[in-house]
């Protein structure tokens, strides 16, 4: 473990980008923790229609640093900072006050076109900050943080604004990244850039869509990186259908009395707190699992990670117990922290030798897929299976006492269970309608299904066919 003097090797403009990212993270992780809720509940959009924004939106996350990072090192990283604040504050402020469909959707891309351009202004600027010595240190700070703001706001700040107006989680979430313009516009230095004057921003975005081309025609090294995806097809879960899942099956009361036990508090786990589980997780025992992990293989660990994944997925079909929920989670949370790091070392041994360093930078891939797939498969699945038959089954209860003319129309699945129930039809015989075991066994067989792909690809192309 490295000493106290260790981190006095970073000067203050390395602190000055790692409060950048977590402020950054801790913005979109508070206001993901509840958006699916608020969208559904609160907004009264459907589930499907939520999955198109999440299956738009996260996808942007995770391309858009391949375009921004050329611009960024054309227009200069504090230029692209300010933008990337800007739209970032501007998109969630907006999130705040829309309520048709349209315009929420919109003010999310914005967002989404704020935090794609933000991304690699940071990881460049921490690799130009940090030096062979330091490096490995400096970007464990900078993954800490990440995992420190998606921690702190669900768990903290999000409960207290909710409780007040749900709208107050996104304006949290846009004065934590519009006042981060200041700073960066007074604060933060431009890091040394190397550039060629004769290159503009359009022909190195030119030479980056080339590049794309390039490994798309791979198809080898694609086939991989849309295999690996289909596992996080099921993280993507942990945003919509967990949170869905929660709100609708799963008493917390267990959990609460215990923590409040220990603690003597009245604190209340909630749906926000779903995602608290990943990042402390990850935060406690990253470090642990990394040292293990190093010893092995990166192929075969990636197997051990991915079954991890899918056994917590498993462990969701078990019952609805809070408990069941929270070791599903911490399981699936091991399973991405062995998986993922090994991932990256995989593709460095199935790049073409002559391109590794371009083929590197398309790993992020894994992300455009699963999410692009996640947010919209999920939520197909969870109306097909849990909602629809609950709703059949009040609807025809209701028809048979001839109460129909008391179900509005567009009624939400949560608000419908609750009408019943004051109508004399118990909320657990309503429960025992739906399919949660099928729907979460459902993903536990897309991981299976990874498996199999990756054993087979290993056994049939894997790393003696990458030039």
């Amino acid at each position: 473990m490295p000493n106290t003097n260790s981190y006095k090797q970073f000067n203050f403009q390395f602190w000055i980008v790692v409060i950048f990212e977590f402020f950054e993270r801790g913005a979109y992780y508070g206001m993901m923790s509840v958006l699916s809720i608020y969208l559904t509940e609160i907004l009264g959009f459907s589930k499907e229609s939520v999955g198109v924004i999440k299956s738009t939106i996260q996808p942007l996350l995770y391309f858009l640093p391949i375009l921004t990072g050329a611009i960024a090192d054309k227009m200069g990283y504090r230029k692209t900072l300010l933008f990337a604040f800007g739209f970032l504050g501007s998109g969630y402020f907006l999130t705040s006050q829309m309520t048709n469909y349209a315009a929420v959707f919109i003010s999310l891309v914005v967002m989404g076109i704020g935090a794609g351009t933000f991304k690699p202004i940071i990881s460049g600027t921490i690799a130009k900050l940090t030096n062979e010595q330091n490096s490995t240190l400096g970007f464990g700070i900078y993954y800490w943080s990440i995992n420190f703001g998606a921690f702190l706001f669900p768990l903290i700040i999000v409960p207290i604004l909710k409780s007040i107006d749900w709208r107050y989680v996104m304006l949290a979430s846009a004065l934590s990244t519009g006042l981060m313009i200041i700073p960066a516009l007074f604060i933060f230095k431009e890091p040394s850039r190397n550039i060629e004057a004769k290159d503009s921003v359009f022909s190195s975005i030119y030479q980056i869509l080339k590049k794309v081309i390039d490994v798309a025609l791979n198809w080898r090294f694609i086939l991989f990186i849309f295999i690996y995806s289909l596992f996080w097809i099921l993280y993507f879960q942990m945003f919509d259908s967990v949170l869905w899942y929660f709100q609708t099956f799963v008493d917390a009361t267990p959990l609460n009395n215990f923590v409040n036990s220990i603690f003597h508090t009245n604190w209340k786990f909630d749906v926000e707190h779903i995602t608290v589980i990943n990042a402390l997780t990850i935060i406690a025992l990253q470090l642990f699992v990394s040292n293990i992990a190093k010893k092995y293989k990166a192929f075969p660990t990636i197997i051990v990670g991915l079954l991890f994944g899918t056994a917590g997925m498993t462990i969701l079909a078990i019952s609805s117990n809070i408990w069941v929920l929270v070791t599903g989670i911490v399981v699936f949370s091991f399973g991405e922290m062995i998986a993922h790091p090994k991932y990256i070392s995989y593709l460095g041994d199935i790049a073409p030798a002559d391109k590794k360093a371009t083929y590197m930078g398309f790993g992020f891939l894994y992300g455009v897929f699963g999410s692009a797939i996640g947010g919209i498969l999920g939520a197909f699945l969870y109306v097909k299976l849990l909602d629809n038959p609950m709703i059949d089954f009040v609807r025809l209860q209701f028809s048979a006492l001839g109460k129909n003319n008391l179900i509005p129309q567009n009624m939400k699945v949560n608000q419908l269970i609750e009408l019943a129930s004051k109508n004399g039809i118990p909320r657990d015989e309503i429960l025992q309608y739906a399919h949660p075991q099928e729907f979460w066994l459902i993903f536990a067989g897309i991981g299976v299904f990874a498996i199999f792909l990756l054993l087979i690809y290993e056994k049939l192309i894997g790393v003696r066919y990458k030039h």
